[in-house]
């Protein structure tokens, strides 16, 4: 098998020696499929190893242990991944650890920090679930038994209790046997929680109940009910049977928070299509895939990785990762990103970025940190489940003396019931659960908008923000350069003033000259090429074209080479005013005209800054391009507060200026200028067509670069924090009407008391409806 890379620098190391071969045709580093005639060799220990390309062979000769052990056939191409999956708790997300399991600090059951993409049942899930289903026929027994008001009583006579001890042990021993295990690790780890909560509770009604079945002379008068000791099997089965279905609900219900991620993951496709250096064609894994190889997309198929045209014409579907549903045209130069849909002509691109470099895998690891952050609302529920459950326990205590001293006869019996029903209606969970899990579901709905948040704090202050800072080149404008126009001096003509204009910039990089070159020849001007060719940085460049010394740039330029430009003066200001910048041309030291280059505006900025302004935020532009040039953009666009010629510091002492008058500040910019004031915002806003460097200053980042996503995450913060404060009202409300009732203080005015089933029941509950409240904001239309 032939590569296109070429051998480099390590064709020295490669030498054909007699040795044997180790017999496999595996390249050690990739895994692939290598000809007996590569000439990619090394020989090592003895053995002589071949390579589908260079830059393995490279990479062998760098760290050859690395690819020998365990075998040679492992796939380099990724980082050596950890062992074992990570797995996290969602209410508390510094606990990690490899492997599932529970949280030490509140039992609940941890999840993995990255949902991989197959699409099994979480284990516990799955036990819970049999558990349930087993032993639910038993409870029902049980429970028809305890509450048939004697019917059974010719039947089973003295035998009643010993009957139902036998059909609610397994239930309460089997099924309810992990909660017990959780509820001792929480008292051994001195991190009280909902399963002490359950383990107390349920033990004391189970192991109440088989003493008074056993030995029942034990007991005073004022445990019996007629001439029987009360016992509540059905009361520790039921309990058991219902927070085995709340916790099937539960975790059901939080596997689909991770949806977003999963949708993430499966939008890369498998394979590529490698384009051999003699031309054949070859599909190869996804992994190995290398920066430089050439690749073709057929219509229908998914962009493998992210890189740039080199062929071809094609409308491709960004919609998965942006949220644009327009399919944009690419053509040769243009950048693609891994995991979009090809959807009308054949493309030939070149892989730039690859594995955990392209924007795919930075989308799913920024949404991954985002729903494992910590909202700041979430503190004031973390306060109060610390002292909840000690405060639970004391009340039941309470509950069990008061009623035992004070309560109807038989007085004890119900202070142990109450007792029962006060720990097993509480929920710490549900307080626990409130805040993460809208903010897992809002961050994977953003992210399906082309919005990534980096936190939960970004979600929660993005509501608050008053105020908009917005840079100009590639924030309201696109940041490519586009010719404007062009005037000729008294005696010229426009195509000459091109043409020569043209000619000379071919020599040039730079944006602005690579706009002046298009445009000539998209006009078919034949172009001549400069005989010299020199950049004064900052204000034009010289050169000699057809034998003449050409000048072009700025007034500046103008006035060293002495070169009268007053003539045109008025004109270049006038375009100056259209948001243009304009350079001058001269030739033989005799001005000859000028051309006019504008950054023009993205056809979104309009609409989106009309909804922001909606929205009731005050927007200031603020750009280092000249004030002339931003006054006239900002005139535009209907922005009356416009700040030009502004340095780094000049952004960041702006931002921090209006923090100090009391607004809450959102900074949108995509260039290196703009990191520092996106770092001191409220909310730093970077555009994902812009750098790394801003991307990672950002709270927030736009994938598409389109203004109107700052408009889409604000309407996703206000909905996420509404969902908050929904669910956080709830596990308080739930919590300070649920546990005094349980306790009885219905009772005198009503003579109203409620049973442990009910509790049970309403205890399953609280947590599935507070994730269950969450996820409406995955079908919530922004």
């Amino acid at each position: 098998m032939t590569h296109e890379h070429s051998q480099g620098g390590h064709s020295g190391h490669t030498h054909r020696h007699d040795h044997a071969s180790t017999g496999n045709d595996t390249d050690p580093v990739c895994g692939m499929t290598v000809k007996p005639d590569s000439p990619y060799r090394v020989i090592h220990a003895g053995h002589e190893y071949r390579f589908c390309s260079a830059k393995c062979q490279g990479k062998f000769e760098t760290d050859p242990a690395r690819y020998l052990a365990p075998e040679t056939s492992q796939p380099s191409t990724e980082p050596a991944p950890v062992p074992g999956t990570e797995y996290t708790c969602p209410m508390h997300p510094e606990i990690r650890q490899i492997g599932p399991g529970t949280c030490p600090k509140c039992g609940m059951t941890l999840e993995p920090v990255m949902p991989g993409l197959e699409d099994e049942d979480n284990p516990e899930l799955a036990d819970f679930r049999r558990r349930f289903w087993w032993t639910l026929p038993l409870t029902v027994i049980v429970t028809a038994i305890a509450m048939s008001g004697g019917v059974f009583d010719p039947m089973l006579g003295a035998a009643r209790p010993w009957v139902e001890l036998a059909l609610a042990t397994p239930v309460v021993l089997w099924s309810g046997w992990p909660f017990f295990v959780r509820c001792a690790q929480s008292i051994g780890n001195r991190s009280p929680n909902m399963w002490t909560l359950i383990g107390l509770g349920v033990g004391a009604a189970y192991l109440y109940s088989v003493v008074a079945t056993v030995a029942p002379e034990v007991f005073p008068a004022s445990f019996r009910m007629g001439e029987h000791v009360a016992v509540y099997f059905e009361a520790a089965a039921v309990i058991i049977s219902l927070t085995l279905l709340g916790q099937v609900l539960e975790l059901k219900a939080r596997s689909e928070t991770g949806a977003a991620i999963k949708a993430l993951l499966g939008l890369a496709p498998k394979t590529a299509r490698r384009i051999r250096a003699d031309g054949t064609e070859e599909d190869i894994p996804l992994t190995h895939v290398h920066p430089g190889d050439r690749l073709r997309i057929r219509p229908g198929e998914k962009v493998p990785v992210d890189g740039s045209v080199a062929e071809g014409e094609s409308a491709v579907d960004e919609s998965m990762l942006t949220g644009e549903p327009i399919p944009v045209t690419k053509r040769p130069g243009d950048k693609v990103i891994g995991a979009t849909l090809n959807t009308s002509g054949a493309l030939v691109m070149v892989a730039e970025k690859i594995g955990a470099q392209t924007m795919l895998s930075q989308i799913v690891q920024m949404v991954a940190q985002a729903q494992r952050s910590r909202a700041p609302m979430q503190r004031l529920a973390d306060v109060v489940a610390g002292w909840f459950v000690i405060v639970v326990v004391l009340i039941a205590l309470t509950t069990f003396v008061v009623w035992g001293l004070f309560g109807p006869q038989p007085s004890w019996a119900y202070g142990l019931i109450n007792a029962v029903a006060v720990l097993i209606i509480a929920c710490p969970c549900a307080l626990g659960l409130a805040t993460p899990m809208s903010v897992m579901v809002a961050t994977g709905k953003a992210a399906t908008q082309g919005v990534l948040f980096r936190d939960a704090a970004a979600i929660e202050s993005l509501r608050k923000v008053d105020t908009l800072i917005v840079d100009k080149t590639g924030t309201l404008t696109e940041g490519r350069p586009a010719f404007h126009s062009v005037v000729a001096a008294p005696g010229g003509t426009e195509a000459d003033v091109l043409r020569i204009a043209a000619s000379l910039d071919q020599g040039s990089e730079h944006p602005l000259a690579q706009a002046i070159v298009s445009e000539a020849r998209e006009r078919g001007l034949a172009l001549s090429t400069p005989d010299t060719f020199e950049s004064s940085s900052g204000i034009g460049v010289r050169g000699t074209v057809d034998g003449q010394r050409v000048v072009l740039g700025n007034t500046a330029l103008m006035d060293d080479e002495r070169i009268d430009w007053r003539g045109l003066a008025e004109r270049a200001e006038a375009l100056r005013l259209e948001g243009a910048s304009v350079m001058y041309l001269a030739a033989e030291g005799v001005l000859v005209g000028l051309i006019a280059v504008a950054d023009p505006i993205k056809a979104s900025t309009p609409e989106a800054l009309d909804a922001l302004r909606a929205s009731g935020l005050r927007i200031i532009m603020a750009t280092g391009d000249g004030l002339t040039t931003a006054r006239a953009v900002g005139a535009r666009l209907g922005i009356d507060e416009v700040y030009g010629e502004v340095k780094p510091a000049d952004k960041n002492e702006l931002v921090g200026k209006l923090q100090a008058e009391g607004h809450i500040v959102a900074m949108a910019g995509d260039g290196i200028n703009d990191a520092p004031a996106l770092a001191r915002a409220n909310v730093g806003i970077a555009m994902g067509t812009g750098t790394d460097v801003a991307m990672n200053s950002a709270h927030l980042t736009l994938v598409k670069g389109d203004l109107r996503g700052i408009a889409t995450a604000r309407s996703i913060s206000v909905a996420t924090v509404r969902n908050m404060h929904q669910n956080l009202v709830f596990a308080f409300l739930y919590n300070a009407a649920g546990v005094p009732i349980a306790a009885g203080v219905l009772y005198p005015a009503f003579g109203l008391l409620l049973s442990p089933l009910i509790a049970a029941l309403a205890m399953s509950f609280s947590s599935a409806s507070v994730v269950g409240n969450a996820l409406r904001l995955g079908r919530k239309r922004i």
